[in-house]
């Protein structure tokens, strides 16, 4: 444990390198979390410093993405207004709001960056269908459009949990995975002009469950999930597809409950974090095996290295007890 005892529940954590890596060989880790509270570290997490967005709200932070030790984006969660995206060019000490939503039905639930100029936001959906929105030159956004969107289904939305729900794949590619009654994956190919959607063996039916979180390694997808009021549940927690989607398997051997993160360590090793513990597994997410019992909520990989966060900011550093 690196870092606690801060009355923020952290749900998002990015891992990068300094501006000047030679300089400053260390990783910086930016996390993001409850009131408006954030931390930085530019030294691997032997110190973090703690930064507040915006002092006068009480906003809920779920994504951020770090490009250094000085810029990065921060998004917050909630309906409408609530839902907003800012940016610092000063290391977090001051922030600039370049983005807040507009309608009701509006609600960030994750945010990823392609560069520091090209990033995407997705929203629960509004009208019927999931909304995504863009910044290619890094202070404006817009509304990407809806026309080949796939329809939601009713009660169907993103889960903002782990900043997680949301991810891009060689730099064309997104995916978002759907929760609250549903366990779905939304796939583009060509960076939200068009989309296909298909379902996952992950537990669905209750408004609690769904799929939270996916990464991708080569031709091999992982979803992880579950029902978020039932820590203990094994069943219907983690799926993997070995052919980029087309078919879907129920982990053999899932992990040990309901999980909202999941991340590849390296190309043979998989991390997954959740509120009643953390797995990991070798083969592709086909087997887990329990690993902590830390309550957490996020994932950043960085260079063969993790760390996670959760409530009371809690930060974690992952380690193989084998090295």
């Amino acid at each position: 444990m690196q870092a606690s005892r801060w009355n923020s529940n952290l749900r998002a954590v990015s891992a990068t390198h300094a501006s000047n890596p030679v300089r400053h060989p260390a990783p910086v880790i930016w996390a993001a979390g409850s009131n408006s509270r954030l931390l930085r570290s530019n030294d691997g997490g032997q110190h973090y410093t703690r930064l507040v967005v915006d002092s006068a709200r009480e906003l809920d932070l779920r994504g951020i993405q770090a490009i250094n030790e000085k810029v990065a984006y921060v998004m917050s969660t909630g309906p409408g207004k609530m839902s907003r995206i800012y940016k610092t060019h000063y290391g977090g000490e001051t922030w600039k709001l370049q983005f807040s939503g507009s309608r009701p039905q509006f609600s960030l639930d994750a945010l990823v960056c392609i560069s520091e100029k090209e990033c995407f936001a997705l929203s629960d959906p509004v009208d019927g269908k999931f909304v995504l929105i863009s910044t290619t030159d890094g202070a404006h956004w817009k509304e990407l459009p809806g026309d080949t969107m796939p329809a939601a289904l009713p009660g169907e939305s993103a889960v903002a949990a782990s900043g997680s729900c949301l991810a891009i794949y060689d730099n064309r590619e997104i995916y978002f995975v759907t929760g609250h009654g549903a366990a779905r994956v939304f796939h583009s190919p060509d960076l939200g002009r068009t989309w296909t959607v298909t379902d996952t063996p992950i537990a669905k039916g209750s408004p609690y469950a769904g799929a939270f979180s996916i990464t991708r390694l080569g031709s091999i997808l992982v979803v992880v999930g579950g029902d978020s009021k039932d820590d203990s549940g094994p069943e219907l927690t983690a799926a993997y597809s070995l052919e980029q989607g087309a078919t879907w398997n129920l982990a053999l051997r899932p992990p040990g409950g309901f999980r909202s993160a999941v991340a590849f360590l390296d190309r043979n090793t998989l991390l997954t974090v959740g509120t009643g513990g953390e797995d990991v597994s070798t083969d592709q997410g086909a087997h887990w095996t329990r690993t902590g019992d830390f309550d957490l909520n996020a994932i950043a990989v960085l260079d063969g290295a993790a760390w996670a966060v959760g409530p009371d900011a809690t930060i974690v550093r992952w380690g193989d007890r084998n090295r």
